[in-house]
């Protein structure tokens, strides 16, 4: 009867903390499409007596604001998720969804695309998030590699030095690439480094939600197992867990997932590392609450941050990279000199 309770009241919890936060999340998701440099009429925008193409409130809601705003939601989800679950296998508290040279690698992918000049569509996803994607691969397929035991494993420092000469090699690429490109060339490869949201398509959006669905589903599905690595891979295999093949998992799911967004949005920074532990000050280091907690917290977060970076100055637009750069950067110095308990 104890055991039936206190599950009852976990479970009440667990519904309870996940429901609070998917609040807020519907909260700012209804909000934040009112907002912006050019005032909407919420009533005409869906008025059904003006024709959609002659209807401006309706255009600047349905084709600027929203997809734009939804890719936020699933950005800054994805990172938060990935961020957490790198944080947990690597076992530190730095650790973000870049440390592995993921985002490294889909810049160099995207450099490569900008600087050839390719400007194709495959089934409507245009070439440079393609070679993001691809170089965000490329970037896991080496690291791994070079991370890789005989027996399979992936030692954590291995892990984290393969990581940073993977994004130093990566970053040295897209210097070498962007020095040899012309103005117009430059100017388009900056801003794709600067980490921006700004699309007006759903086709993008649409191509990337079952990776993330994928991503989130499965990491969710091994977070028992990730909760008890990150005590110690002793105690976690004394109690049947497989190491080889969680850490497999997790670290490629939660490297799709950066991938996946970054392929899209470019490299925004800080969101998988500021995320994670105010969402673990908040729910504790259960995995199992911590993951959901983070794709609404996670969430609620960027659209925020893209809400301020698309207003602030308006009607010029500031690359959401820099805002959260702006919050990481004070973020990452309390988390280096925070006591340690």
């Amino acid at each position: 009867m104890h055991t039936m309770n206190l599950n009852l009241i976990n479970r009440k919890h667990y519904v309870t903390t996940i429901g609070l936060f998917f609040l807020l999340f519907l909260a700012i998701l209804l909000i934040t499409p009112m907002i912006g440099p050019t005032e909407i009429d919420l009533g005409k925008a869906l008025s059904k007596d003006i024709p959609f193409s002659d209807n401006v409130d309706a255009n600047i809601l349905f084709l600027a604001r929203v997809p734009r705003i939804f890719l936020a939601a699933l950005t800054g989800a994805a990172l938060s998720v990935a961020g957490a679950v790198f944080q947990s296998l690597l076992r530190n508290d730095l650790a973000a969804p870049f440390t592995l040279g993921v985002s490294s690698g889909a810049a160099l992918g995207a450099v490569i695309a900008i600087s050839l000049g390719l400007s194709y569509t495959v089934l409507g996803i245009p070439t440079v998030p393609i070679a993001a994607f691809l170089g965000a691969l490329g970037a896991i397929t080496l690291v791994f590699s070079l991370a890789r035991t005989r027996s399979g494993e992936f030692p954590t420092t291995v892990l984290l030095l393969a990581g940073v000469t993977a994004n130093f090699f990566f970053a040295a690429m897209v210097m070498f690439i962007h020095y040899l490109s012309d103005f117009t060339q430059s100017f388009r490869i900056v801003r794709w480094l600067m980490g921006g949201l700004d699309i007006t398509d759903y086709k993008t959006l649409l191509s990337i939600c079952p990776m993330i669905v994928i991503g989130f589903v499965t990491l969710m599905f091994i977070s028992r197992d990730l909760n008890l690595m990150s005590t110690g891979i002793q105690s976690a295999m004394s109690r049947g867990v497989d190491i080889v093949r969680t850490q497999k998992i997790g670290f490629l799911m939660a490297s799709l997932l950066t991938g996946t967004v970054v392929a899209v949005s470019g490299p925004i920074g800080f969101v998988g590392l500021i995320v994670p532990h105010i969402i673990r000050l908040m729910v504790g280091p259960d995995l199992r609450l911590l993951l959901p907690a983070s794709i609404f917290f996670g969430a609620s977060f960027l659209v925020l941050c893209d809400t301020v970076a698309r207003t602030i100055i308006a009607p010029t637009e500031i690359p959401v990279g820099i805002i959260t750069a702006m919050l990481g950067g004070p973020f990452f110095v309390w988390l280096l000199k925070r006591p340690k308990t």
